[in-house]
Parts: C-alpha cells; structure tokens; sequence
C-alpha cells in the first residue's frame, strides 16, 4: 500500500563524521555502491549554482543501526563449538573436515556437526535455542553463491545477538557481497574466514589442504583465523551502537550535459548506455501522467531477499521514466511495475531475467506491440517500458552492482530492458492473461514474470506433436515454483484449440504438468531440487513429501502445480513459431490505480 513520505525520526549522524568514519574504522574502503554516495554527501554535486539541475534517480536507503557482537570467551576451554551446516552442496563435507582438524588440535574441546533445517534463509529455532542454551559457539559453511552467502551472515549476526559467537566461512568469490551485507546490517566487523573458491565438488582430501592453508584474502592461518573469530576482547567498533541515516538529496548539478553523464555512468545509475538527463522539467512532465503527488511513497524494492529494502516516490519513479526515454504516457505502467516492489534485477548467480506481460486497452491507447516483432526492440513503448523497469530496480532498489548486490555468474542481456510486450489479446483463441488472474478484460494490468530460458517450436505437428512439445520443455529444471510459460504465437494457439482441444490455456497447463516428468533419481539429483524442494519435502510440504516417498523407479512431474503454467498469446501470424521459457509468473498489478 502506497503513503506519504514522512520525515525521519531516526537519529541523523553527519556523513563526515558519521558514513566515512564507519567505513574507515572498520578499514573498508568503501564499497561499490557507496562511492558515489559519500561524494554526493560530501558535496561534490550540490546542484546550487549549477547550470544543469537533475532530479536524484537514487531511492532511499534504511538507516543503519549498528549491532554490537557476542562478548567472547579468552579461549575454548570448556566450550562446546558447533559447526553447521547451511546446506550448500559440499557445507557438510567441508565441516566435518574442520570438525577432524579440531579434534587434532583442541582435544579437549567438544564438537558438534549438524546440519540446519531448511533451506538457506530459513531459521532453525531449535537448533539456535540449543546451542544458545549450552554456551556454544558457532562457525557456519559454506557462503558459496547469492543466496547462501547473505543466508550465513545473516545467520551469524542474528546468533551474535543472541550472544553466541561465531565464525562465518564464506569462499574468496563472495567476499565484496557478505562485507556489504553486514555493512548495511549494522555488523560490519563481523569475523569471516575466507576459503578458496569452489568448496562444491572437491573431495575431503582438497578439503583438508583448505582446513590447514591460508585464507586467500588475509594470508592467516585458516584455523587461527576461526578461533581468532569465536575467541579474544572485541574491538571497540565491533561493540559499536547507534543510528546511521544516508540522505539522498531530491536535485543534483553540474556544469556540463557530459559531466552529468560521466556521473550517471561511474555511479552505475545507468545501464552503461547514455540516458536521457531527469531534469526537474522532463520529470515534471512525466508527473502530469498520474495523479498521484511527487512524494507519495510508492513502495520498496530489494534485489534479492537477503539484501536491505530501499524505498521510493512517484517523483523517484518519474526521474527513472525519463532517464529510459519513456513518454508520461507510459508513466502509469512504469508505476505499476514500481509498485509490484519485484525487481526486475534479481541478485542470483542464477543470472535471471524479468518478464513483462501488459493487458487491457492501455495496450492500444500507448502504442504497444503484441505482434510482429513484439518481443524485440521495434516499438517505442515496448521497449522504454521495460528498460524504465530495469533502470528503477537497479536505482530504487539499491541493485545492479556487480560482486555486492548483483551476483549473476554469466548475467543476462535481458537485463538491459527485460522482455516487454502486450498480449495480443485480440487474435487469441482464449482468455487474456489478466482475465485468469481475475481482472476483468477492461481493466488494464502488468504481469511480471522471472526466468532464464528460452526453448522455440514451430508448428503443431499433427502426428508428433506431444513428442516435440515435451522437448521443447525438456531441459528446464525443476524448482519449488513451476516455472513455465508458454508464449504462443496465434496460429500455433488456435491450431492447439481447433485441432487438438486445449478449449482453455488451463487445459493446455494440465497437458505439461501430467505428460512432463523426470525419474524419480534424476529429479532428486537436481541442484536446485536439493537446494529448495528436499527441505520443504522433509517438512511435509506437499505435493513435494509425496514425491520424495514415490519408489525409485518412478516418474516424478517436472512442473509440480499446473495452475502456475502460464500461457500467454503474442507475435503477429507470420508462421507457426513459438516459445517455451522457464520464466516464472510472480505478480500482476492494476495499470488504472496509477493513472
């Protein structure tokens, strides 16, 4: 639900002696992402006196509150230290090494090697009550990717409250991401150990030569480092308490149009091509498109579940609309898309993509494509739209930096502006997307979709058909959400309705999820299967727990929920060709609530 922008009541400590002085007492150098903070702090674009003004794309960051550490213990005499496991592929494996190594060194102190309940970022009470409960201490492995990373910081601060002390192990590929979390979550000094990267895959064997090596990051002892971290007086940054804000000043000048753009460009507020400068007019223009008032809050946005929500206006929104070179009337899409509060700039080493689908006769009353070309860069609409989307879910959102909130291992060029386009709703057999999500047809909406993937058909053979539909979908891989949608060109659609009876798109998604299935030992072998639906099995999540009890030599469906297939019509009856994409559906959002 939007609101209006209140002032802060949090505690304002000045930038200099506030921001910098963090950083540098906990000798970080400033990371990525900061940079261009602490120089707008400092002044550097004080837009008074300046020739050219611009509104600040940037959304508004959460204070920091910093988060004293555990007292710790001068040594692990009488202790009892727990090692566990956050389930990343080779965690256990790796610990049960460090568990041997401790056990040579320290026989006298007790050890435990558990592995938490859940997937990465889910809590384990009973565990955490346990090792509060008998004064122990905790060293968790392995921060490996994205998600597991952030989970073992997050674990470790959130124990560290609790006061238990810990040893956080992440690999030397995540360093920048779990020093930034921390950073933003009031622990900055928080005692990682840092491992060569991979841990995954390696045998015990190259797992002990780990154990018994240096960190690659600060040249100690990785043993003395993780004693170091549980043991020893804290510093006094590291007992630090307080309130951080980070202003974002509303205008920014300079002197010169490039000036301007070199700043955009070095604090990575573009998506490295030149934009179109939000100066005060060119926002105000945009601002006409809705009636909503310039500081309205319209929602916050995070790139990934582990990072800090970020907050932003309708003014906010604007500055983002005129830097993609959208028209104000677009404007009301582009703040649907903002108030979903889905980044279209997912922080995974997944490397994921977001997906537009618009609905309802703002289609026509803008312009937008949904058919020859339509998911290309051939129309105006299509294509600001989804690169505004894009723009505010690196700005708004506080994304997009490579290494600390932007982990895509390959990345994705769908990132530049996503896949935008209008369903073609007109030359479709069956019901509009947003009808099925419970609109009526003349209300207007987006939908968001996320994936990676593209598979392409052409034709419905009559003969071979469920053959080569099954192929098309066939090196997708299985996830807790079903992720699936189907984009099908018209003639493909009606021949599917008019010679194969799929009278409805549900029809259509029961055919996937009945006739798409892996056996059963492939399907349990699946990363991501491990990862994300074992944990939810072993929990009596269904349909996921009756999965896992099905004999070995059984057939397991690749796509568990055929009610989250999606199928949406689009392209302009060239020929027959079509799509099959792993991309997700997520949300839809009223287009005519942001008029």
């Amino acid at each position: 639900m939007s609101a209006i922008l209140e002032p802060s009541t949090t505690q304002i400590i000045e930038p200099e002696d506030g921001l910098d002085a963090l950083i540098d007492a906990c000798e970080l150098e400033a990371y990525p992402g900061e940079v261009m903070e602490r120089r707008i702090a400092r002044g550097d674009f004080q837009h008074e006196g300046k020739r050219l003004v611009v509104v600040n794309p940037r959304g508004t960051p959460p204070p920091i509150t910093l988060r004293p550490m555990a007292v710790r213990p001068a040594d692990l005499t009488g202790k009892t230290v727990y090692f566990v496991d956050v389930r990343f592929m080779n965690g256990k494996t790796f610990l049960a090494e460090i568990q041997k190594v401790f056990a040579e060194q320290f026989p006298g102190v007790k050890t435990e090697l558990r592995q938490k309940r859940g997937g990465y970022t889910e809590d384990d009470p009973d565990l955490w009550n346990e090792i509060e409960a008998n004064g122990g201490l905790m060293v968790m492995a392995i921060g490996h990717c994205s998600t597991c990373a952030p989970a073992v910081a997050v674990h470790c601060m959130n124990m560290e409250d609790r006061g238990v002390p810990t040893a956080p192990l992440v690999t030397t590929a995540f360093t920048d991401l779990v020093r930034a979390v921390t950073y933003k979550a009031g622990m900055p000094r928080l005692r990682f150990t840092f491992v060569p990267h991979p841990v995954g895959g390696k045998p015990p064997e190259v797992l002990r030569e780990y154990v018994l090596g240096a960190d690659p990051v600060t040249a100690m002892p990785v043993m003395g480092e993780i004693v170091a971290a549980l043991t020893g007086a804290l510093k006094p940054e590291e007992s630090a308490t307080g309130a951080l804000e980070r202003p974002v000043p509303r205008l920014l000048g300079a002197d010169t149009e490039d000036e301007l753009q070199d700043m955009f460009t070095d604090a990575r507020w573009s998506d490295g091509l030149p934009v179109i400068l939000p100066t005060e007019a060119r926002v105000a223009e945009m601002l006409k498109a809705t009636r909503r008032p310039p500081h309205e809050v319209v929602g916050k946005m995070r790139p990934t579940e582990t990072q800090e929500d970020w907050q932003y206006t309708v003014e906010q929104v604007a500055a983002n609309a005129v830097m993609a070179g959208a028209r104000p009337a677009y404007f009301p899409v582009i703040l649907a898309l903002a108030a979903s509060e889905v980044t279209a700039i997912h922080s995974s080493t997944s490397s994921f993509a977001a997906m537009v689908v618009v609905n309802g006769p703002i289609r026509g009353e803008i312009g937008m494509n949904s058919g020859v070309g339509a998911l290309g860069p051939f129309n105006h609409a299509n294509a600001t739209i989804g690169r505004a989307y894009c723009l505010l879910s690196r700005n708004l959102g506080g994304g997009a930096v490579p290494g600390t909130t932007y982990l895509g291992s390959q990345g994705n060029p769908l990132n530049y502006s996503s896949i935008c386009f209008a369903e073609n709703q007109e030359r479709s057999p069956w019901e509009p997307f947003h009808v099925q999500k419970g609109y009526k047809k003349e209300e207007s909406t987006v939908s968001i979709f996320r994936g990676r993937t593209f598979s392409h058909l052409l034709e419905i053979r009559a003969q071979t058909w469920r053959q080569q539909l099954m192929n098309l979908v066939s090196g997708f891989t299985p996830t807790p959400r079903t992720n699936l949608t189907l984009l099908v060109e018209p003639l493909a659609a009606r021949t599917l309705k008019d010679r194969e009876g799929f009278e409805t798109k549900e029809q259509l998604a029961q055919w996937f999820h009945l006739n798409s299935t892996l056996p059963y030992k492939t399907y349990w072998d699946y990363q991501l299967v491990i990862n994300y639906v074992e944990p939810q099995a072993r929990k009596g999540v269904e349909p996921f727990a009756s999965y896992l009890a099905q004999s070995e030599d059984s057939l397991v469906p690749r796509f568990a929920d055929p009610k989250a297939i999606a199928v949406v019509v689009v392209g302009g009856e060239k020929n027959a060709y079509w799509y099959g994409t792993d991309f997700g559906y997520l949300k839809s959002v009223s287009v005519d609530s942001w008029r």
